[in-house]
């Protein structure tokens, strides 16, 4: 980012931070991808609360930013599924970092929710609630019995010019990885798995391109709307592989589980939107087939008979090309800071919240720096 670029991100947070003013400043945690325009978030959370750790999304960090962030003077942890699946290990991190103090987790794809109920119940502190970024994270706490209040950001409208963008860096990352190996969208047949604000998004331009999209949803309300925009609609995931391909996940769930694979069409390429611990069940098919890197970012997964290729090893495909959507990012990320400031105020029951009386303050904030 340009210097003139950095200084009105700054202002905008700084603006929106002080219209979101915090009861109390209570410590936090942050989990985030680490991208090139996230280290003026982060020192908003800093200015909101006292920030007790950042911990990256492992397989999104730029290390341009991550330096940003620690000479920001803000402490970055590693994350991974594991610290915050075993309560002991969990309480006893927050206990080193956070011990006796009111505590707001800032989430991005449930990654407290196992053990969220333990946190509350024995951290010496006070968690005073989540606030959660993802369509799969809102999922994750949606199906708990939640001990402490969830902000969740995920389907706010706020967030839908970033789930249009990001439909549109999957499909370019998808199309970049085929290109390269002399292979193109057009004449194959896409499934998509997932019709949701991203997977709708993906279905849309894929067939803008010209591409033939059959898509499956286990929401049969979802499969009726996608038919309405004229998709063929799969009466069931395991048969549609057969003619995909390419598949392209976006569910925020397990879409393909490992007896799914065989079913693919030799060559077919898979990508998924999250991350393949999400999106795919990879761990049984080194008993089945050899893995062979074609490149960095394409894998080919071969037996006899079958083959296919999984591209970023089945972790989010549009990373790979820095998955920028521009300005529309500081929305969903005022809106964090708005639930985060909202937690503080400590009148929210346990259970699935939102803010949405912030967004039109927000929305007309990012107008005034962002539309110029």
């Amino acid at each position: 980012m340009e210097a003139f670029e950095r200084a009105n991100l700054d202002a905008y947070f700084g603006r929106i931070v002080a219209q979101v003013p915090a009861a109390e400043r209570s410590s936090s945690f942050l989990i985030t991808h680490v991208l090139p325009e996230r280290p003026a978030f982060v020192r908003a959370v800093g200015r909101l609360t006292d920030l007790r750790a950042v911990l990256p999304k492992p397989k999104s960090i730029d290390t341009v930013a991550a330096r940003q962030v620690e000479a920001d003077g803000y402490v970055c942890d590693r994350l991974s599924r594991d610290l915050f699946s075993d309560a002991d290990r969990a309480v006893d991190y927050l206990e080193a970092r956070a011990a006796g103090r009111p505590v707001v987790l800032l989430d991005v794809g449930g990654y407290f929710a196992p053990i969220l109920t333990e946190l509350c119940d024995r951290f010496s502190g006070e968690v005073l609630g989540v606030v959660e970024d993802t369509e799969n994270g809102h999922q994750r706490y949606q199906d708990l019995k939640l001990p402490c209040p969830v902000i969740s950001v995920a389907r706010s409208p706020l967030k839908d010019p970033e789930d249009y963008l990001v439909g549109q860096s999957v499909v370019f990352s998808a199309e970049a990885l085929m290109r390269s190996r002399g292979d193109i969208l057009h004449g194959r047949n896409a499934l998509v798995i997932g019709f949701g604000k991203l997977g709708s998004s993906i279905a849309r331009l894929l067939h803008v391109k010209g591409v033939r999209v059959t898509v499956y949803d286990i929401d049969p309300v979802r499969r009726t709307q996608a038919l309405s925009q004229g998709f063929t609609v799969a009466r069931d995931c395991r048969s549609a592989l057969v003619d995909a391909g390419l598949v392209l996940c976006a569910t925020g769930r397990l879409s393909l589980r490992g007896e799914d694979f065989p079913q693919l069409r030799n060559g077919a390429y898979v990508a998924t939107v999250t991350s393949s611990e999400d999106e795919l069940e990879l761990d049984g098919l080194a008993e089945v087939y050899d893995q062979n890197p074609i490149t960095d970012d394409i894998t080919r997964y071969m037996t006899i008979g079958h083959y296919f290729y999984l591209l970023n090893k089945g972790n989010a495909v549009n990373f790979l090309h820095g998955a920028s959507v521009g300005p529309f990012i500081f929305l969903v990320q005022a809106e964090i800071l708005a639930a985060a400031a909202r937690l503080s105020q400590r009148d929210l029951e346990p259970g699935m919240h939102e803010v949405a009386d912030c967004r039109p303050m927000i929305a007309a904030t990012w107008l005034n720096y962002f539309n110029r």
